[in-house]
């Protein structure tokens, strides 16, 4: 009897022990979380003495603390952080995509399959798609920081994918760079994966190009214009458009029409972007439409890259280089953060939830002075 009761006392020891560190450990991580400082002897004093066992009064009060501490902890969203958007102001297309790049200090893309997502709605010169200075420029990038497939695709939205393409100089660049080129509008029902999000305006949810899923990365290069169409503007957000079919094979429901007659068409572009989380944003607006668009439009020398990997942060600074430009009614509209787009990704946390956090970095005193202003108009309310 002696003997058991000597046993019980130890497992209960044991239990005793095992709760204080569980306790402590709860304690240590709420410190962190509040930005206090943690006492030492909690984390490094392993000997926890043993006292006799808790009411059930006090470990029901020590199961609610643990519990309260857990509910109360802060938990970060992508909308808690800063964002850095690299500027830089240029006329080389091609340098100013390797500054911003390098800016960035980010290489998301070392020994990884990238897949390459370039805006080629049509065969129209830049800013109607993306200028072949800038295609060759990334991609030389792209093999310099180590990656170790590049995939480029997109589909069309204005004509034939495939002629748009040989019209740009896609698949002779190609074959003298390495890089593999699939046209989005040959691919097999197979080929595309459903996905249709929570609480999302699609009638059943999009069919999403599945070789952008299986690649380990995603690289954006988009242009700097606006939409007429009903987009108003596209950036990084709407440039995920293309990824999306027109049709898939065997089915007769028209995507693109679902969502160009749509009143929400602009919250449907943002819940795209939920099927992926791109690696790396390459916006190019040495050049920018800031009136009409996709296709043409009114051109005026913008003379700016950015870089980044949010979305978000990405086309809100893109907005408000339009607005600086004069731009139209519906792009100047309210708040920047109040366009249907970026005010939707912000509702599905794809990235910043408003301007204070986007941290817009520079390399020089031009591209400073630039962004400064271009600041002042993202804060202005």
């Amino acid at each position: 009897m002696e003997q058991e009761d000597r046993e019980t006392r130890v497992n209960r020891g044991e239990f005793l022990k095992i709760a204080a560190l569980a306790v402590a450990s709860v304690f240590v991580k709420a410190c962190s979380w509040l930005g206090l400082n943690t006492p030492t002897d909690v984390v490094e004093d392993s000997s926890v003495e043993v006292i006799p066992s808790p009411t059930a009064e006090e470990q029901t009060q020590t199961a609610l603390i643990q519990e309260e501490t857990i509910k109360e902890a802060p938990t970060e969203t992508p909308g808690d952080r800063m964002s850095k958007v690299a500027f830089i102001k240029t006329n080389d297309r091609a340098e100013g995509v390797r500054r911003a790049i390098n800016l960035l200090g980010i290489n998301p893309v070392e020994g990884k399959h990238v897949f390459l997502k370039p805006n080629f709605n049509s065969a129209d010169p830049a800013p109607g798609s993306t200028h072949p200075d800038v295609l060759r420029s990334l991609v030389l990038k792209l093999q310099e920081m180590g990656a170790s497939k590049i995939t480029m695709g997109d589909r069309s939205g204005m004509g034939d994918t495939r002629w748009a393409m040989q019209q740009i100089g896609v698949f002779a660049l190609a074959e003298e760079l390495g890089f593999e080129v699939i046209v989005f509008d040959e691919l097999g029902a197979e080929d595309w994966v459903m996905i249709n999000p929570p609480n999302n305006h699609w009638k059943n949810g999009f069919p999403f190009a599945r070789p952008i899923l299986e690649a380990d990365v995603v690289v954006q290069a988009c242009c700097l214009k606006t939409h007429k169409f009903g987009g108003h503007f596209t950036m990084s957000l709407k440039n995920s458009v293309g990824m999306v079919a027109k049709t898939v094979p065997g089915e007769k429901h028209n995507y693109m029409n679902e969502l160009h007659v749509s009143l929400s068409q602009r919250e449907k572009i943002a819940e795209i972007n939920t099927a992926y989380e791109p690696g790396l944003i390459v916006l190019e607006g040495v050049e920018a439409f800031t009136k009409g668009g996709p296709a043409t439009g009114t051109k005026v020398s913008s003379q700016v890259v950015l870089a980044g990997t949010d979305r978000i942060a990405v086309d809100a600074v893109g907005v408000a280089i339009l607005r600086h430009y004069g731009t139209t009614s519906k792009v100047s509209k309210g708040t920047v953060f109040e366009q249907a787009q970026i005010a939707r990704a912000v509702e599905l946390g794809l990235g910043v939830d408003s301007p204070e956090k986007i941290d817009i970095i520079t390399d020089d005193a031009d591209s400073a002075a630039y962004a400064e202003e271009i600041r002042g108009i993202l804060l202005k309310e």
